[in-house]
C-alpha cells in the first residue's frame, strides 16, 4: 500500500515572489517577532563600499597616467609590474642610523657588534655574491655562539636544551635583521639557516654534551664543515670537472660578470698549461667584470673586455660560454645576475655550448618560470642620479638585480657531482635534502 503524494499545484511568477519574500521576511525575524533591519545593513554596507571602491579605480587610473607606476613610501617610485617587491631602503643605514628595528625596540636588545658590521657590508654592497655572504655569515654566526651567554641564570648541572632554545631564538633575530634591514637574503644564506636550524635543535638531544663551551665548539665544528664541504670543496670539484671541458689550445672563453667559481675554473685551467682566450661580458650599474679581469689578468690569461650591448659582434669567436649562479630552480632555470638570460639566448642562436657552474646548495625548491616574481630591486641611483630631490617628473628608475635563464639555454650544469643537464635538478634537490647534512661530527 505506497501511497503517492498528489502534485503540487504549479505556481505562476508572481506566486513564486510572494512566497520568496515570505520565507525571507521569517529569516529575518528576531526572537522577540521585530523584524530585524538586515536589508538596511546591507544597504549600507553596499553604500560604504562604493565610495572605497571608486577610490580604488580612481588610484588605478592614475597609476595607468603615470606609465605604470606606484609611489612608494620613501618618496621614491616603482614600476607597477615590481611593486610586490621589497623596495630598496638602505639610505637611512648607509648613512649610520643604524636601526634595529621593531622586532628589538621591545627588549631594547643590542646585538653582536659583528652583526651590525656585516649588515652594514650587505646594504652597502661591500660583501656581494652567493658564496661570500653565505661565508661571512657562518663566520659571524659563529662569533655570537661563541660569544653567547644564556639570560637565565644556570644550574649547577649544565642544561644542553636550554642553550639549544636561545641560541635558536638569537640566530633568528639575527637573520631577521639582516633580511630585513640590510637586505634580503640569497637562496644560499637561506639553505645555510636551515642546516643551522637543525644543528642547533639536534643539540638540545646530545646528551653527552657536559659544558656549555663543549657544545658550542660542536657548533662551531659543524658549521666550519658545512662551508667546507659544500662551497671550499665543491668549487675545486667543480674546477676538476669543468676543466675536462676546455682544450689545450684554441679556446675563447666567454665570462659574464665576477662568479667564483667560474673564475676558479679558468685560474685551474691555465695552471695546467692550457692555452685559451677570455671574453669577459660586463654591464651597469655593478660592473663587477671589472673584478673579474683584474684576477686573470694577474694570472697572465689573454683577456677581452666588452659590455654587454657589444655581445653578438663577438659572439661568432665564442667556443664556449661559462655562466655563474646564484640560484638554482627545481625545473632547471638559472637565477643569475641581470644580463645572464641575454647572454644564453644570444649563445643558443650561435650554437655555443652555455655551461652553467654552480654548487648543490644553491639549489631551491622554488619553481620559478620569469623574473618578475620573485627578483631584488637595487639602488635606483645606480641607474640614474636624481640628485637631491630624490626624484625627476616623468622618469622611474628601475635596477633589478637579478634575470631567470630557462633550462632550454642551458647545455649542462657542473656541479661537484659533474656534469648533470638542467632536468636532473629535481633527483639533485632529493639527493642534497637539508636533513642528510646535519650529519657533520
Amino acid at each position: 500500500n505506497i501511497r503517492i503524494p498528489e502534485k503540487k499545484p504549479k505556481l505562476t511568477k508572481a506566486e513564486r515572489r510572494a512566497l520568496q519574500e515570505k520565507q525571507r521576511a521569517a529569516k529575518g525575524q528576531t526572537k522577540d517577532g521585530k523584524q530585524a533591519a538586515a536589508p538596511k545593513q546591507k544597504q549600507k554596507q553596499k553604500q560604504n563600499q562604493l565610495p572605497q571602491q571608486q577610490q580604488q579605480l580612481s588610484s588605478n587610473k592614475e597609476n595607468h597616467k603615470n606609465n605604470g607606476t606606484v609611489n612608494v613610501n620613501d618618496g621614491g617610485k616603482v614600476l607597477g609590474m615590481f611593486s610586490h617587491l621589497p623596495n630598496y631602503k638602505r639610505t637611512e643605514l648607509l648613512s649610520g642610523k643604524v636601526s634595529l628595528g621593531p622586532m628589538t625596540n621591545k627588549k631594547k636588545q643590542r646585538f653582536h657588534p659583528a652583526v651590525l658590521q656585516l649588515g652594514y657590508q650587505y646594504a652597502n654592497g661591500t660583501v656581494r655574491g652567493a658564496n661570500s655572504r653565505c661565508r661571512a655569515m657562518m663566520d659571524v654566526l659563529k662569533k655570537v655562539v661563541m660569544d653567547y651567554e644564556l639570560k637565565k641564570k644556570q644550574e649547577r648541572v649544565f642544561n644542553v636544551v636550554q642553550l639549544s632554545q636561545e641560541l635558536d631564538q638569537e640566530i633568528k633575530l639575527v637573520f631577521q635583521y639582516w633580511t630585513s634591514d640590510c637586505r634580503g637574503h640569497s637562496v644560499s644564506m637561506g639553505n645555510a639557516m636551515t642546516f643551522q636550524k637543525i644543528i642547533v635543535a639536534n643539540l638540545s638531544h646530545n646528551r653527552e654534551l657536559t659544558s656549555m663551551d663543549e657544545a658550542k665548539k660542536l657548533l662551531c665544528e659543524q658549521m666550519d664543515a658545512y662551508v667546507n664541504e659544500r662551497i671550499t670543496l665543491a668549487g675545486e670539484a667543480i674546477s676538476q670537472h669543468a676543466i675536462l671541458k676546455i682544450q689545450d689550445k684554441g679556446e675563447v672563453l666567454l665570462v659574464h660578470g665576477h662568479s667564483e667559481a667560474v673564475i676558479n675554473v679558468i685560474l685551474q685551467a691555465s695552471k695546467l698549461g692550457k692555452v685559451f682566450r677570455v671574453i669577459v661580458v660586463d654591464s651597469r650599474p655593478l660592473m663587477e667584470g671589472q673584478s673579474a679581469l683584474h684576477k686573470l689578468r694577474e694570472a697572465g690569461i689573454e683577456c677581452t673586455y666588452i659590455l654587454l650591448n657589444s655581445l653578438s659582434y663577438l659572439m661568432k669567436e665564442v667556443t664556449k660560454v661559462f655562466l655563474g649562479a646564484a640560484a638554482l630552480m627545481s625545473n632547471g632555470s638559472v637565477l643569475s645576475r641581470v644580463g645572464t638570460a641575454g647572454i644564453a639566448l644570444v649563445s643558443q642562436s650561435y650554437n655555443v655550448p652555455v655551461l652553467v657552474c654552480c654548487e648543490t646548495y644553491k639549489i631551491s625548491a622554488r619553481l620559478q618560470l620569469e623574473s618578475i616574481t620573485y627578483n631584488e630591486l637595487g639602488n635606483p641611483n645606480d641607474v640614474i642620479n636624481f640628485g637631491d630631490s630624490g626624484n625627476i617628473k616623468n622618469l622611474t628608475s628601475l635596477n633589478l638585480l637579478y634575470d631567470l635563464t630557462p633550462s632550454d639555454f642551458v647545455t649542462g650544469i657542473i656541479t661537484e657531482m659533474g656534469l648533470l643537464p638542467p632536468s636532473s635538478v629535481a633527483v639533485l634537490l632529493r639527493e642534497m635534502n637539508p636533513q642528510d647534512t646535519a650529519k657533520y661530527n
